[in-house]
């Protein structure tokens, strides 16, 4: 009943499945986005912070999360979304915007959504993916990317592979979480990304390095206009 209110953020863990989805049913009749539940949030550097993403006012300044760069991500995990803003930061110009969804079985936003909006903004050049083990999200984006919706250069990884270290599915921390089939662990998940021409690391620990690559190539090809760092506010 509050039309000016667009976009909406639950913070709450341990949110009730069902309750989730009649909440997400609600936003869609209403036409509200929805992030969460059990999300830190989201940033978009310069403009505005939803939730705590970012941390606190020395982490915001060590990413430089005050002005904008041109990497937007989006994250199942809030705390690794952090990581993200300090590992772009390192390099590339910076973030552009980044979205955690949080690691509900049933998010209230899911990857596609974010990366359709990433592909028809400009000031997005690059786009960034940290997804993990369960669920069958990322698959969707995969069709978008094959369809030629989105066009724009994704690195992507999937977090979870060591559970096939187990000899039984493992439920890590995130509801979500779990695989529950092949195509649901995370390596399956970053072949068939690698498949459809994401740029997936070899492991976690590359996904810095192959930040910087696409990045490069990107500010070489003039789709990145680097300007001068500005002073820090």
């Amino acid at each position: 009943n509050y039309p000016s209110i667009k976009t909406l953020g639950i913070i709450a863990e341990g949110v009730p499945e069902q309750q989730t989805r009649e909440l997400i049913k609600v936003a869609e009749s209403k036409s509200v986005g929805m992030i969460g539940p059990a999300t830190v949030g989201g940033i978009k550097p310069g403009c505005l912070r939803i939730g705590n993403t970012g941390g606190m006012l020395d982490n915001i300044v060590m990413s430089r999360l005050y002005r904008p760069g041109s990497v937007a991500y989006v994250s199942k995990s809030g705390g690794m979304s952090n990581e993200l803003n300090n590992i772009v930061c390192r390099n590339s110009d910076g973030v552009y915007e980044g979205v955690a969804i949080g690691g509900d079985r049933y998010p209230g936003s899911r990857f596609l959504d974010h990366f359709l909006r990433y592909q028809d903004d400009a000031g997005a050049k690059m786009l960034l993916l940290l997804g993990e083990v369960g669920g069958m999200d990322e698959y969707d984006l995969i069709e978008a990317v094959k369809s030629g919706r989105i066009t724009k250069p994704i690195v992507a990884w999937c977090v979870g592979t060591c559970a096939s270290c187990f000899a039984t599915e493992v439920q890590f921390g995130h509801a979500g979480a779990q695989a529950r089939g092949d195509m649901e662990t995370a390596a399956a998940k970053n072949k068939a990304m690698k498949e459809a021409g994401f740029h997936v690391p070899d492991s976690f620990d590359k996904l810095p390095e192959m930040i910087s690559t696409v990045y490069t190539q990107l500010v070489e090809e003039g789709v990145v206009v680097e300007t001068p760092e500005g002073e820090t506010p």
